[in-house]
């Protein structure tokens, strides 16, 4: 199933949680991935590390896509257009940066792939808006002003979607906290798939973590 960028944007909102992981051997990447989706966040963003991290994520995106079709597996830490292309080529359903790249926007909107640029500031998240990006990633989120910042954001620009990564924790006063600030999503990296869970292979802990975040954001949104 190819996912537009309508049905990615679509599903990041609704789980509201977005696992955020590296690891350099595929069948652990596989087992991570199928765990999230069984948790309730099927959308996942890969991050580009290490040596040949471009051939193991294609070795990934082709298996998931002919075993677990309903999975969005996106690419994180793209830094240029070159290796934008490199990870589109291979099957990334959305592509996400640390930092806002235009042209990593234009290569992505030539896709019609959805781009979270990581903003900082009123002035690049203005600009992402020219550049076509629905949603905006807040980075380092607790460094850059935190739920004060995103409430500040969406007092003259109400129509912004912003997703932090660093510094939401899965706990449900983190997530209350930051999801009353106005935030549609949270990218979520070690505290929720943790190290001693990956190096112990807990599948099943990292599916009911994952689970219980995604139900504390929707329990969180239903009050």
């Amino acid at each position: 199933m190819r996912h537009d960028r309508l049905a990615v944007l679509t599903a990041l909102e609704a789980q509201g949680v977005a696992p955020v992981f590296y690891h350099p051997d595929k069948d652990v990447c596989l087992n991570v991935i199928r765990a999230c989706a069984r948790g309730g966040a099927g959308a996942v963003e890969f991050t580009n590390r290490g040596d040949f991290a471009c051939d193991l994520f294609g070795e990934i995106a082709r298996e998931i896509q002919a075993t677990d079709p309903d999975i969005i597996l996106g690419i994180g830490s793209v830094m240029d257009a070159g290796t934008a292309s490199l990870f589109l080529n291979r099957g990334a359903r959305f592509v996400v940066s640390p930092c806002l790249v235009p042209e990593v926007a234009r290569v992505c909107n030539r896709r019609m792939t959805a781009y979270f640029p990581g903003c900082g500031s009123v002035t690049e998240i203005g600009q992402a808006h020219e550049l076509g990006c629905e949603i905006v990633k807040l980075f380092p989120g607790a460094s850059v002003g935190g739920p004060d910042f995103v409430k500040a954001v969406l007092g003259p620009m109400p129509w912004t979607k912003i997703m932090p990564t660093g510094g939401v924790d899965p706990d449900e006063a983190s997530i209350a906290k930051w999801f009353s600030s106005g935030i549609v999503a949270a990218g979520m990296g070690s505290k929720l798939i943790t190290d001693a869970a990956l190096k112990a292979g807990e599948w099943a802990a990292i599916e009911t973590n994952v689970r219980k975040t995604v139900e504390a954001v929707a329990a969180f949104r239903a009050n």
